[in-house]
C-alpha cells in the first residue's frame, strides 16, 4: 500500500482548505517543497534520489509530481482502464469472452487520434497533420511526451453523479464501457486510471485532445428532477452537512479510514447551468485541494493548456455549451457542459476562479502566461445568474439513488 498525504492548500484558499492537512495514511510521506505541481520526478540516484511518494502522475511513461495523494492503475487499490474484463461482479460474466459474445468492445480506451483512420489534430492545431513517420511512430509505440504535449491542450472537469470513486470506476468501466483519465474521491485521493497518453472515452469530440477527470459528486438538478442529494448529504448532531454513503455501497472504498467527507460550503448552492436553474452541493475541501494541484500540474506538463477557463463578457463562467468554433478554439480547463449540451457537469457550485487562481499560485511562473480573453459568441446569453447558496432541504425527504 502506498504512503501520501493531502498537503494544505497554501494561505489563502479558505480557513477549511488550509485545514486540510496530512490526513491520509498517517502522513508518513512528506511533500517536497522543491517540487512544484508538473515536475518531473528524477530518476534514483544513489543517496540523493528521491523515489516515488504515491504524489506523481504517469504521462507517457514519465513520472510528474503533482502534491496530492496519487493511486495509479498499477497500485494496489488502483482503478485499471487498460482491463478488458469487467472489474466488479462475477467472474464468469465478466471475461473479454462473455462481453465479446454481448457485442460488447471489451476496450475502454484507443491510441489518440487513430480511433477514427482519417481524424487529425489539424482542426485544432496549427501544426497541421501528423506526417507519415509520425503516424507510424505512434501506432507502434504510441504518443512520447513531445508529441503529446503538440495535441493536448484541454483538461475536462465531469462530476461523477455516483458519489464515490469506486462507483464511478464500476458504472463507466463495467455498466457502460467508457474510461476517464482520473477520478477524485470525496477524500482527495487522486485515481488514474490510464496513461495520459491515451484516449480516454469521456467527452466526445474533445476526447482526442483532452485530459478528464471525474470528480466523486452527486450532481445537479433542476426542481421537479429526480433527486439522490437529500440521501447523500445529511445533517449530524452538531447541526453540519456530512456526505451520507448510502448502506449499499459499504464504507464506498473511500481510501481514508473512517472519512467523513464535508462539503466545503453547507448550503446547497443553486446557479444556472444549459438555461436551467439547478442545485447542487459543492465539493469537499479535500476534493478542492487535490483538483487545484492536479489542474496546476497539468497546465505546467501541457504547454498548450492554459490555467484558465471559458468566461463571458460579464468575468463569469460560461454557464452553456460553446458552439463549433469557440470549441475548436479553447484552450484551457473546460467543463463537460461546455462540450455537450446534454451536460450539466461539474455544475453550479464548481469554484472554478478559485480552482484557477490557486493553481497559478502554485505554477512556476514562466507556466502561467497570461488570462484568457473572454468569450463573445452571437449566442451569449444577456447575462450570466451566479451560483448562490440557498437553505438546505429537510433531510427527511426520501430520494433515489441514481
Amino acid at each position: 500500500m502506498l504512503t501520501s498525504s493531502v498537503s494544505p492548500v497554501r494561505a489563502g484558499l479558505t480557513m477549511l482548505l488550509a485545514g486540510v492537512l496530512c490526513t491520509l495514511t498517517g502522513c508518513s510521506t512528506p511533500r517536497r517543497a522543491d517540487l512544484h505541481p508538473g515536475a518531473p520526478l528524477a530518476a534514483q540516484s544513489g543517496s540523493e534520489g528521491f523515489g516515488r511518494a504515491g504524489q506523481e502522475i504517469m504521462v507517457a511513461g514519465q513520472l510528474f509530481h503533482v502534491g496530492a495523494p496519487v493511486v495509479l492503475w498499477t497500485d494496489p487499490g488502483g482503478y485499471d482502464a487498460y482491463r478488458v474484463e469487467n472489474r466488479f461482479g462475477p467472474l464468469g460474466r465478466s471475461s473479454w469472452e462473455t462481453l465479446k459474445a454481448s457485442n460488447r468492445d471489451p476496450a475502454r480506451y484507443s491510441p489518440r487520434f487513430f480511433r477514427i483512420s482519417d481524424k487529425q489534430p489539424a482542426a485544432y492545431h496549427g501544426a497541421g497533420q501528423l506526417s507519415d513517420a509520425e503516424i507510424s511512430k505512434y501506432r507502434g509505440g504510441g504518443w512520447d511526451l513531445p508529441g503529446l504535449q503538440r495535441v493536448v491542450d484541454q483538461f475536462v472537469l465531469h462530476y461523477d453523479v455516483c458519489g464515490v470513486s469506486k462507483q464511478c470506476f464500476r458504472i463507466l468501466h463495467d455498466v457502460r464501457g467508457l474510461s476517464v483519465h482520473f477520478m477524485i474521491d470525496i477524500d482527495g485521493t487522486i485515481y488514474q486510471t490510464l496513461d495520459l497518453k491515451e484516449r480516454a472515452f469521456h467527452a466526445t469530440t474533445s476526447n482526442d485532445r483532452s485530459v478528464g477527470v471525474e470528480i466523486a459528486n452527486m450532481g445537479a438538478y433542476a426542481d421537479g428532477e429526480r433527486s439522490p442529494l437529500a440521501q447523500w448529504y445529511t445533517t449530524d448532531a452538531r447541526g453540519g452537512v456530512r456526505i451520507t454513503i448510502p448502506e449499499a455501497l459499504g464504507d464506498g472504498g473511500v481510501r481514508t479510514a473512517n472519512f467523513v467527507g464535508r462539503p466545503i460550503r453547507p448550503e446547497p448552492v443553486r446557479g444556472v447551468v444549459q438555461g436551467k436553474e439547478r442545485t447542487q452541493y459543492d465539493l469537499t475541501p479535500e476534493q478542492y485541494d487535490s483538483l487545484i494541484r492536479l489542474t496546476a500540474a497539468l497546465c505546467t506538463i501541457f504547454p498548450n493548456m492554459p490555467a484558465d477557463y471559458p468566461r463571458g463578457p460579464d468575468g463569469q463562467v460560461v454557464p452553456h455549451v460553446l458552439d463549433d468554433s469557440d470549441l475548436r478554439a479553447f484552450r484551457g480547463v473546460i467543463g463537460h457542459y461546455h462540450i455537450q449540451s446534454d451536460k450539466a457537469d461539474p455544475g453550479p457550485a464548481l469554484q472554478w476562479e478559485l480552482v484557477i487562481t490557486k493553481a497559478r499560485e502554485l505554477m512556476p511562473e514562466a507556466a502561467r502566461g497570461p488570462r484568457l480573453p473572454p468569450i463573445i459568441s452571437g449566442d451569449e446569453p444577456a447575462a450570466t445568474v451566479p451560483a448562490t447558496p440557498v437553505a438546505p432541504a429537510p433531510t427527511s425527504t426520501p430520494a433515489p439513488t441514481n
